[in-house]
């Protein structure tokens, strides 16, 4: 299984950033833990996206030819692809739910994609999607139901390992599923005594409902400030997940929102809240006091220009 992720590492490395640990003296001493973070909200895109979206696409090429490439997304997954159609060269698609981020639509729409407008509901997008690819016949590249965006998303874990050894606990956001399950899996061949936990928000708890009823549910109304988390899981995911993950824990967006202040307050990073649930489950559970934690910040797309717009400089 190793393989799978060393392969996806050596063929998108060049093309990704190698994201840096950072650590807080500041926090450790808040939380009484050993945390460190794993800073994918500096990867290309803003989020660790790229990582499994240029492995698709590479990867599908040397199978076959490509006309051009799309996908749905609320926002960094587009941004990846956007940008992975920019790097290759390759005509590309991206189906966004009107309501998505304006500052993930504008920078989708900047990286030369472009950008179709759809209602947010996950059955929208799909058959938006499907009717394009009906009239043009482009590729599309799932954001995280495809077993080489995991393979590419699982290298996250593959320099988290290389970087910080010995660590008791890996805490990953949770949304559609395809970073957790790749994290995991590379872990759990790579370190018998790591945990890794997937965090996700309580109003968007499909996945620690689908462990408790042993069987896959989704989310049909998720109400929560994590735009990115709002996906459900698939029949993949939510497989690897069994088999690889060792739990799931969910936090609240009051937590998410103070931890996203702690760490511009502390850190001087911009995270989005999607990207934080880890530390905001650091927070919210006592058993990781006096542990060696790595925390994976999978995303730093804010909207700056609606914050601004709404603060009161008067």
């Amino acid at each position: 299984m190793n393989d799978h992720f060393i392969k996806a590492y050596d063929r998108i490395k060049d093309q990704i950033h190698h994201t840096p640990i950072l650590t807080s003296d500041t926090l450790n001493q808040i939380f009484g833990v050993n945390l460190y973070f794993k800073c994918e909200n500096l990867q290309k895109g803003g989020a660790f996206k790229i990582r499994g979206a240029l492995n698709a696409v590479l990867n599908k090429k040397l199978n076959h030819d490509i006309k051009g490439i799309i996908t749905h997304s609320s926002g960094n997954h587009a941004q990846a692809i956007a940008i992975v159609g920019k790097l290759l060269n390759l005509p590309t698609i991206v189906v966004m739910p009107k309501n998505a981020p304006k500052v993930k639509m504008n920078a989708t729409k900047s990286y030369g994609a472009k950008v179709i407008l759809c209602k947010p509901t996950q059955k929208d997008r799909e058959n938006t999607v499907n009717e394009i690819i009906a009239k043009n016949g482009y590729e599309m590249i799932h954001p995280y139901d495809d077993d080489d965006i995991i393979f590419g998303a699982g290298s996250v874990g593959v320099e988290l390992h290389q970087q910080i050894k010995d660590l008791d606990y890996i805490l990953v956001p949770l949304g559609g599923g395809g970073l957790l399950s790749g994290i995991a899996m590379y872990t759990k061949s790579h370190s018998k005594n790591c945990k890794v936990i997937g965090v996700e928000p309580e109003n968007a708890d499909d996945a620690l409902r689908s462990i408790r009823n042993k069987k896959r549910v989704t989310s049909h109304h998720p109400d929560t400030i994590c735009d990115g988390l709002l996906t459900t899981l698939s029949e993949r995911t939510y497989d690897k997940i069994i088999n690889y993950v060792d739990d799931i824990i969910t936090v609240s967006d009051y937590d998410t929102i103070k931890a996203m202040q702690l760490v511009y307050e502390r850190m001087k990073m911009v995270v989005e809240p999607s990207g934080i649930v880890g530390l905001a489950a650091i927070n919210q559970h006592s058993i990781f006091k006096g542990k060696k934690v790595a925390i994976v910040i999978s995303g730093g797309n804010v909207d700056m220009q609606n914050f601004f717009e709404n603060y009161n400089f008067n």
